[in-house]
């Protein structure tokens, strides 16, 4: 038996493959598909204060090798969400991190305190990254002040694993990961996606109604790979890998880049059960290299 746990913060998870933010609701959706409790952890939709509808349509574009999502951070809000969604959390032995974002500095703090009053979640991702809404959202993780800020007011009122998701949409990502981790984030999750855009040719206009979106997908990989190769030699916490994750070849270079975990995005979109089915593929990759760790692999690049 290969072992495959990894260490975020004060956490220890059971395997590095985590699912992304935006893309697996609020996990019990997929129990139709996935043994939740086979995965490292799972990562909510994004939790704001008050309720969201979100943008309009259309908000989703397939596009090649991707897909341009403009959603708008729609949800129930954290009352709705500790009522209806946290007592499912709670049943699950797999690591929980709630994804929090808002428009304001004490809106994430209100999310965060509400969420800490009912526990039972292992740690909260900081959504400071999401190019598809107006007000804060990626506003706020270009900004290596705010950055450091935000991380800060978070970490004082939890004691949880405490996760920054990072924008690749800046000139310096180093800048901002270091910005996050003075604030006392545990780790970072690197890539939100891109900003993107698709035209309808025949009707002459955008292929969404915000007019740009966030573009996720395989077209992203190597963006990605060159983000968190970046940030993991920025700083001294851990990085969770996210951007184009399909394959367990994947998964792979991502560890050996650096990264101590993965999230799977878009891929759960093509494949509802490929969360899971990566967890048994990178066993037997681990096996087939005769490696007895996880950990042998992280950090492997050779550059010589």
């Amino acid at each position: 038996m290969v072992d495959l746990s990894v260490k975020i913060g004060n956490l220890l998870l059971n395997n590095p493959i985590l699912t992304a933010s935006g893309t697996f609701g609020s996990g019990e959706e997929f129990t139709p598909f996935v043994d939740l409790n086979r995965l490292g952890g799972i990562v909510t939709k994004a939790v704001t204060p008050e309720p969201r509808a979100g943008n309009p349509n259309p908000r989703i574009a397939e596009t090649s090798s991707g897909m341009l999502n403009s959603i708008g951070l729609a949800n129930v809000g954290v009352h709705r969400f500790v009522q209806e969604k946290l007592p499912f959390l709670h049943s699950l032995t797999t690591k929980v991190f709630i994804n929090v974002a808002g428009k304001t500095i004490d809106e994430f703090v209100k999310v965060i305190e509400i969420i800490e009053q009912a526990g039972g979640v292992d740690g909260y991702e900081i959504n400071i990254s999401c190019p598809n809404v107006k007000e804060g959202g990626m506003a706020f993780g270009t900004n290596p002040k705010i950055t450091e800020q935000i991380t800060s007011e978070s970490r004082k009122i939890t004691k949880k694993c405490l996760m920054v998701k990072l924008t690749p949409n800046v000139t310096s990502i180093s800048e901002i990961a270091r910005a996050a981790e003075a604030g006392g984030a545990d780790a970072l999750s690197v890539i939100n996606t891109l900003v993107g855009m698709a035209v309808d040719i025949h009707s002459r206009q955008p292929r969404l109604a915000t007019v740009t979106g966030g573009l996720s997908g395989p077209a992203i990989k190597p963006v990605a790979l060159a983000k968190v190769y970046e940030v993991v030699n920025a700083v001294n916490i851990p990085v969770i890998g996210v951007g184009g994750i399909i394959t367990v070849e994947d998964v792979v270079e991502f560890l050996i880049i650096g990264a101590t975990a993965i999230q799977v995005g878009t891929a759960n979109f093509i494949n509802p059960d490929i969360s899971e089915q990566l967890v048994v593929e990178l066993e037997n990759f681990c096996e087939k290299k005769r490696l007895k760790k996880i950990t042998e692999l992280i950090g492997s690049l050779k550059l010589n």
